[in-house]
């Protein structure tokens, strides 16, 4: 699932295909059938992150603030004035990978990404959607029951979601995090990004983006060649 995650996320940024409609439709399947997730909510949140990263408000992988964590040195500074105590932030690096990684656990999530395709009326997506969970139950519910069907998709998506956000965070919440400074748009990337170190385990384990900086500098750019 982790693995079809970062294959989706090749489709979703044009990088595979020449021409830009095959992309959206290998990606609407990748994302649909192979993961049960809708792409049009894909494109919609991850969109707006590119164009901003790390701009609190503007970007959502960032709107953990203030209600979880403290993102950031100004944002920190800025709840320590206003003595806002909604979390134990001095701890907030201990509690971390206890709150913020199972994000994506078919709870809140599983609920939302319904919703947002009803919402936005995005039908082909529901399709696709719903036939991952028909392919899902016809292949387990005999082996494994009603109980242990539900148990193997919790698992799955619990440990998807830990990778998932170890990789998305350790090379954007080291960085500076604001408010938008309306900034050019290449030193916006610069300062939102980081690379991590390069190995044939990183590479794969991180579906290469930890080339952080040059994905965000060459979104289209296929992911083999960032080392480059």
């Amino acid at each position: 699932q982790t693995q079809a995650g970062w294959l989706q996320h090749d489709f979703g940024h044009l990088s595979v295909f020449s021409k830009s409609r095959w992309n959206h439709w290998v990606h609407k399947f990748v994302i649909g059938h192979l993961k049960g997730a809708p792409a049009s909510w894909w494109n919609h949140l991850h969109f707006q992150h590119h164009a901003k990263p790390n701009c609190f408000r503007k970007d959502p992988d960032v709107n953990m603030h203030p209600l979880f964590f403290a993102l950031g040195k100004i944002l920190s500074v800025e709840l320590g004035v206003q003595k806002k105590k909604f979390m134990p932030y001095n701890h907030q690096h201990k509690y971390f990978f206890i709150i913020g990684p199972p994000a994506l656990v078919p709870l809140f999530f599983q609920w939302y990404i319904f919703y947002f395709v009803v919402q936005r009326k995005q039908w082909v997506d529901l399709a696709w959607m719903l036939t991952f969970y028909i392919r899902f139950f016809l292949t387990y519910l005999p082996l494994l029951g009603v109980k242990g069907i539900l148990g193997l998709h919790l698992l799955v998506r619990f440990i998807e979601s830990n990778w998932f956000v170890w990789i998305t965070q350790m090379n954007h919440i080291p960085m500076h995090i604001d408010y938008d400074k309306n900034e050019d748009w290449f030193s916006t990337q610069l300062q939102a990004t980081c690379n991590v170190h390069q190995s044939l385990f990183n590479d794969w384990f991180s579906g290469h983006l930890n080339f952080q900086i040059e994905h965000h500098l060459f979104p289209t750019m296929p992911r083999h060649n960032y080392w480059k």
